[in-house]
């Protein structure tokens, strides 16, 4: 019979996945976890610096710093999914208290998949967030640097 509650595959699953909105951390420690409660308010705050875009262009300052922050959130939800992909079924099932031979730390294709699903997905939200942060704020350096220089 499986421990649902400790199983690896679906821990790396849940944090690819629904890692912004914590449920790898609900799944892994229940709904008393209070990280797993402030999972959700980057990935808010995100939304609503893609809202800001949208409203007020892409000079809007305060998306520089939120669209950034959604990105390195999901960017640490990927890298919590590998970190549990990769993990041995030994050190998986010592931290839940499982026998060490517990099939609930083994490792299958689905958890390479999420392995490596996070790796490519989380790398490119990571490398895009912080570009369009860095390109915006460097545009408005020229541009400020250009008004004085007039």
């Amino acid at each position: 019979m499986h421990d649902w509650q400790h199983n690896k595959t679906l821990a790396a699953w849940l944090a690819f996945i629904g890692g912004p909105f914590g449920l790898h951390r609900f799944y892994l420690h229940g709904l008393s976890d209070w990280l797993a409660w402030l999972h959700p308010i980057p990935s808010a705050l995100g939304i609503y610096g893609f809202q800001r875009v949208q409203q007020f262009g892409s000079d809007d300052h305060l998306s520089w710093i939120l669209i950034p922050l959604a990105g390195l959130h999901f960017a640490h939800t990927a890298l919590l999914a590998i970190v549990y992909g990769l993990q041995s079924r030994e050190a998986w099932n010592g931290k839940r208290g499982l026998a060490e031979d517990s099939t609930e730390g083994s490792t299958s294709w689905a958890t390479i998949f999420a392995v490596v699903g996070a790796l490519l997905v989380g790398t490119t939200v990571l490398m895009a967030s912080l570009v369009y942060s860095f390109q915006r704020y460097f545009e408005w350096s020229i541009e400020a640097a250009r008004a004085i220089s007039q």
